[in-house]
């Protein structure tokens, strides 16, 4: 199978108009929720817990085991010949203060939180008030950022909480570096420097939000992986911004996936050893990038969503954190693993106490 040739990929609504609901249903305990980097609960990095649920499609285990582990276990979860895709999109200081006025939150706190840049040029980007979404703003509205900067806003997004927006600094990157920090929602209760949101393959500048299910791994884990003849290869998806309170379809986001990257999950898929994603934007790289059984070289906007219905292609096993009850993200692993093995998991990490969100623990799943 060649995929040397890149293939362009648009922007196309590839999602049901209703998403259906996930038949993984739990509640999720306050103090479930990881409120600060693993490194200031004195864990390292690779020290987070790892829960692993198994289909009866892989290993010696009954149908369905699931098992308690450290992400320092990864490399021997995993057998020789397996491929491990991993996010190298690094993330932005993508939240802008703005001056404290009339409107604010409760806290005196008004922000602007980039998301991504949109396939027609201009930024997609979110209003906040405190620690929640500002459901204000009209078309044409200019808004005066730090740095003698401002933001005119075009039009809502589709989801209707994002604008479309048109920054008067066109290099907004550079602008972010100087006067952005990073997200931070309310249950992280202090801003940390950025380098805590960055993961070990963080080489291309560019996501809203860490790719945050790579954030466990070390040099010491990839060089086990490797030892152990396990091959690890990257794609490139930038994130937007996913808030905490909504569970909307997400919309287009850049991606790509390399030629050497399509040739390794080919041949994977071809000898029968696993392709395990490190992350839901890996899967929907991956999966945006599949033609049939076969991954080829692509780069462009996606809005992928992956549910029970449209199945995997090309994934076969998947490296995730914690989603909250009803995301969407839900959707994808039932896709993954079946509802079942998924219920087990949910069921077992809220049992054990697990935590959730972009410093919490993370589960594996090998159906």
């Amino acid at each position: 199978m060649s995929t040397g040739t890149k293939t362009a990929v648009q922007a196309t609504r590839s999602f049901p108009a209703v998403l259906p609901a996930p038949t993984v249903d739990f509640v999720l305990p306050p103090e479930l929720e990881a409120h600060e980097p693993p490194e200031a609960r004195g864990l390292t990095r690779d020290g987070v817990r790892l829960l692993l649920g198994r289909g009866d499609g892989s290993g010696d285990g009954p149908a369905n085991e699931v098992a308690h582990h450290r992400f320092v276990d990864l490399p021997h979860l995993l057998e020789p010949g397996d491929v491990v895709v991993v996010n190298r999109s690094g993330t932005r200081p993508a939240a802008v203060d703005l001056p404290v006025g009339a409107g604010a939150g409760a806290d005196g706190r008004r922000s602007v939180h980039f998301s991504t840049l949109a396939a027609d040029g201009s930024w997609l980007v979110e209003l906040r008030r405190g620690d929640g979404p500002d459901p204000g703003g009209h078309p044409g509205q200019r808004i005066d950022l730090p740095g003698e900067a401002a933001l005119v806003l075009r039009e809502r997004h589709r989801s209707g909480r994002l604008w479309h927006a048109v920054p008067t600094d066109p290099d907004v990157p550079a602008y972010l570096a100087r006067h952005g920090r990073p997200i931070r929602y309310g249950y992280v209760g202090r801003d940390w420097p950025l380098h805590a949101y960055q993961t070990a393959f963080a080489t291309t500048p560019g996501s809203a939000e860490m790719p945050s299910a790579g954030r466990p791994f070390t040099p010491e884990v990839v060089t086990e992986l490797v030892a152990r003849g396990i091959l690890v290869v990257p794609i490139t998806l930038h994130t937007g911004v996913a808030s905490a309170e909504f569970h909307e379809p997400p919309y287009a986001e850049w991606f790509e996936v390399p030629a050497a990257t399509a040739a390794v999950v080919n041949d994977a898929n071809e000898r029968g050893a696993r392709v395990v994603a490190v992350g839901t934007t890996v899967v929907r790289a991956l999966e945006s990038a599949a033609h049939g059984p076969w991954v080829r070289a692509a780069s462009g906007w996606t809005e992928l969503v992956i549910t029970a219905e449209r199945g995997v292609a090309v994934v076969s096993g998947l490296l995730t954190g914690f989603h909250e009850p009803q995301a969407s993200h839900l959707l994808m692993l039932e896709a993954i693993a079946g509802p079942d093995l998924v219920r087990r998991c949910y069921a077992a990490a809220v049992d054990n106490g697990y935590l959730w969100h972009e410093f919490g623990d993370v589960n594996l799943l090998l159906p």
